[in-house]
């Protein structure tokens, strides 16, 4: 289903926002609740709980078994799934050490730097300009001032950048394949590609706790289930520019949740430094020409 298809479908202006609006808090208390959880799971074994749970929801209520599949789609399927699954992964190795707010707007430099780098347009320079001062005002405090960020939080972090990036480039190929079958099946390959590393962390025996069953659940529920549904809603009234704008603004609810919930206060330096990037993504996204948003 295109995006154009799903946009016609409409639903009011105002039921869109707050759908996308819903979606962002979600993810933000599904990421904030997981990073509570690295202390029973790991970060690889909370990664993992996040996928297979939010796999079987998608096969719940897709049944992506009715459609059929080329070899071919399935080869893209299963990119797509590796490059999520480790996308994940690296994002949530870089949350043991990184506040919330910062890792969500660093990673948020993979799908812009790819938006930037395909396009040739005077303006896009101001964002990246936008998106270096961000930058700046971020790791050089990281790797040497007082209030340091992890280094190797911010190699995790920038792979996982990396892997959005990929991660996009995979999904833009797979416009022939039913979303909720490529979503459903994408999750499921992602699901194996972190169970390695999540045995290798936890161990076999460990990893399948009973009573850490409920915790992934909710995990699954707050960082895919649900945000992946509230984005379908919100498609339906919204067209990609104001969806990729108000989708910019993800890393400044992770801020305040991550505040609200972790006790991850910013330094105001560190502020500034998520609202350049902020402010470059909605630039780009404004002043875009034909490209396509996240979803």
């Amino acid at each position: 289903m295109s995006s154009e298809q799903v946009v016609s479908k409409n639903y009011p202006l105002y039921v869109g926002i707050i759908t996308l609006i819903g979606s962002m808090i979600s993810i933000s208390l599904g990421n904030s609740y997981a990073k509570g959880l690295f202390h029973e799971l790991g970060a690889q074994g909370t990664t993992f709980y996040r996928l297979l749970f939010s796999a079987i929801l998608l096969w719940i209520a897709w049944r992506p078994w009715r459609f059929s599949l080329s070899f071919t789609q399935f080869k893209l399927i299963v990119a797509y799934g590796v490059s999520l699954g480790l996308l994940n992964l690296f994002f949530y190795l870089a949350l043991q050490t990184i506040p919330l707010g910062i890792a969500v707007a660093i990673e948020f430099c993979g799908p812009l730097g790819l938006a930037l780098f395909s396009s040739r347009r005077k303006i896009d320079f101001l964002w990246i300009a936008l998106v270096a001062a961000g930058l700046l005002f971020l790791i050089p405090n990281g790797l040497t001032g007082t209030d340091s960020l992890d280094t190797m939080g911010l190699i995790y972090i920038s792979t996982a950048a990396v892997l959005w990036a990929i991660y996009i480039i995979i999904g833009q190929k797979m416009n022939g394949i039913h979303p909720g079958q490529a979503s459903a099946f994408g999750i499921s390959i992602s699901t194996l590609t972190v169970l390695p590393f999540a045995t290798l962390d936890l161990g076999l025996v460990d990893l399948w706790h009973p009573e850490l069953l409920w915790m992934g659940f909710i995990v699954g529920l707050l960082s895919s289930a649900i945000p992946y549904s509230l984005e379908m809603i919100a498609l339906r009234s919204l067209d990609r520019k104001t969806f990729g704008v108000l989708l910019s603004l993800e890393p400044a609810f992770s801020t305040i949740v991550g505040a609200f919930i972790l006790h991850e206060y910013l330094t105001l330096q560190q502020i500034v430094a998520i609202m350049c990037i902020i402010i470059a993504s909605m630039g780009c996204t404004l002043t875009a020409k034909g490209k396509k948003s996240r979803k």
